[in-house]
C-alpha cells in the first residue's frame, strides 16, 4: 500500500511501517505547544494528574501571546501560570514579552519546528507547520496535558485531499489568495478531519510565508492539517534555523486521494472573504463599494517580513484615510527589528498607522483594536465569524496585506492596483 505524506509521517511517529486512513494510533510528538489561553487549562490537568515531571522539557513549547501585553488582571494571570510552570520544569522553548512573538510565526522562524516533525499545539492554527512538511495539528487542552505528561497523543488517521496548482499566480495574489479561493470551493467543512495536501507549479514558485499562509488556514476548512512537499525553497528556510535533525518525507507517486482539486492560478484575483465565513470568498473587484472603519495588517497568517513589505509597498508615500484606524502588527520581535532597520516603520508612521509589539490581539477581539457595534474591519487575520473582532454587529473582511493596505488609503475594500497602480 503506497502512503501519503501525511500517512508517512504518522507511521513513523507510531513504530509501524504503514498505515492508513481511519486506523487508531497512538503517536509520539516532537512538539506540544500551549499558549497564554489554552495551556493553563492543560498544567491544571497536569497538577491534578499527580505528575511530576514533564515528558522533555527540550519539546515543550509555552508562548503567551494572545492576551499579550496583559490586558486585564485574568490575562495577567494566565500569563504567570505560564510562566511559573516553565521555570520549574525548566522549559527551554519559553518565550515571554520582549522575546515573543505570535506562536505560529515564532515557531518556524527560530527553528523550532521542522520537516517531519509531528506537532501537536493546543491552538487549532497549529497546522501552519505543515508549511515545512511537518504534520502539525491542534489539539484540546485535556490532550495537551496528556502529551506533557507522556510524550504521546492519539490519532485517527485522515484521508487525504489532494489540491493541485497551477498557472502564473497575477500581480498582488499571494498565498492568502490561493487558500482563500480554495476555502471558497470546498466551504468551510469541505475538508473535514482531512489532510490538504498542496502541490502543483504554482506551489513551486511560492515563497516559504506563502505556504505558512495557505498551512495556517487549513483548519478554516475543517481539515485536520495542511501539508507542503519539501523542496529547496523550504530547506533554504530551515537550515541554518533547525534545532534538531529533520527527516523528509513524500507521497507515494501512487497514493491514495479521498479526492482531488485543480485550481488555475492565472483566473484568480485578490480575494476578499465577506462576512461571516472565510468560506464566503469573492474577488476584490466585487467589493469596492464597502467603506470600513478599521484595518489590521498581522497575526498568524500574515504578520510576517514579506507581508509588512508587501503592506509598505502599496502605503509608499500615502495617507491612511481620515475615517480609517490602521493597525500594523509585526508578528515576532525579530521581524519588528528588521521592518524598523530597513524603514518600512517610516513608511507606516508617515502614513499615520498604529505599530504595535508583536501580540494576536485584534484578531480574536482581545484586545489593541476591538471592533464597535456596526463597524467594519479588513483583517488579514484568518476567522471572520460573528463578534471574531469585537461586537456581534461588526464586520471582518478578510484580505492579503495589500489589500488591506489599499482599503486604508481609500476608506474602503480596494484593489492594491487602485491605490499603487499594476
Amino acid at each position: 500500500m503506497k502512503m501519503t505524506i501525511s500517512e508517512k509521517i504518522l507511521a513513523a511517529h507510531c513504530g509501524r511501517e504503514k498505515v492508513a486512513p481511519g486506523d487508531l494510533i497512538n503517536a509520539r510528538v516532537d512538539i506540544a505547544l500551549g499558549n497564554d489561553i489554552t495551556a493553563p487549562i492543560a498544567i491544571k490537568e497536569f497538577e491534578k494528574s499527580g505528575a511530576q515531571k514533564v515528558f522533555d522539557k527540550e519539546k515543550i513549547v509555552l508562548v503567551p501571546d494572545h492576551f499579550t501585553p496583559n490586558k486585564d488582571i485574568l490575562s495577567a494571570e494566565h500569563a504567570k501560570v505560564l510562566r511559573e510552570f516553565a521555570h520549574k520544569h525548566e522549559i527551554t522553548h519559553y518565550y515571554e514579552l520582549g522575546r515573543m512573538g505570535v506562536e505560529h510565526a515564532l515557531l518556524p522562524e527560530q527553528g523550532v519546528v521542522g520537516p517531519g516533525d509531528l506537532i501537536i499545539g493546543a491552538d487549532s492554527h497549529t497546522c501552519t507547520y505543515g508549511a515545512l512538511g511537518a504534520f502539525a495539528t491542534g489539539v484540546g487542552s485535556t490532550d495537551l496535558a496528556a502529551a506533557f505528561i507522556t510524550g504521546e497523543v492519539w490519532f485517527k488517521v485522515p484521508s487525504t485531499i489532494l489540491f493541485n496548482y497551477f498557472g502564473k499566480r497575477n500581480k498582488w495574489v499571494g498565498g492568502k489568495d490561493l487558500i482563500l479561493y480554495s476555502i471558497g470551493k470546498t466551504g468551510v467543512d469541505g475538508a473535514s478531519y482531512q489532510s490538504m495536501e498542496f502541490v502543483g507549479e504554482t506551489i513551486d514558485d511560492l515563497e516559504i510565508d506563502g505556504r505558512l499562509t495557505m498551512a495556517n488556514m487549513a483548519i478554516e476548512a475543517g481539515a485536520k492539517n495542511g501539508i507542503f512537499h519539501v523542496d529547496q525553497v523550504t530547506e533554504n528556510y530551515v537550515k541554518g534555523r533547525a534545532k534538531r535533525p529533520y527527516k523528509i518525507f513524500k507521497s507515494d507517486p501512487d497514493a491514495e486521494y479521498a479526492k482531488k482539486y485543480e485550481f488555475d492560478c492565472s483566473q484568480i484575483d485578490p480575494q476578499i472573504a465577506f462576512p461571516h465565513s472565510p468560506e464566503n470568498t469573492k474577488s476584490v473587484t466585487e467589493a469596492t463599494d464597502i467603506s470600513i472603519d478599521q484595518v489590521v495588517i498581522g497575526s498568524c497568517t500574515n504578520g510576517r517580513y514579506s507581508d509588512l513589505l508587501e503592506s509598505a509597498q502599496v502605503l509608499k508615500g500615502k495617507k491612511v484615510n481620515k475615517n480609517v484606524r490602521l493597525i500594523v502588527i509585526p508578528a515576532t520581535q525579530q521581524i519588528y527589528k528588521q521592518a524598523m532597520k530597513d524603514g518600512l516603520f517610516d513608511i507606516f508612521l508617515d502614513a499615520e498607522a498604529s505599530i504595535s509589539t508583536p501580540t494576536c490581539g485584534p484578531c480574536l477581539g482581545g484586545h489593541m483594536g476591538v471592533l464597535a457595534k456596526g463597524e467594519r474591519a479588513v483583517a488579514t487575520t484568518n476567522r471572520n465569524f460573528i463578534g471574531r473582532m469585537g461586537h456581534p454587529k461588526s464586520e471582518i473582511y478578510l484580505s492579503n496585506p495589500a489589500v488591506a493596505a489599499a482599503s486604508a488609503v481609500l476608506g474602503r475594500i480596494a484593489h492594491p492596483e487602485e491605490v499603487a497602480g499594476k
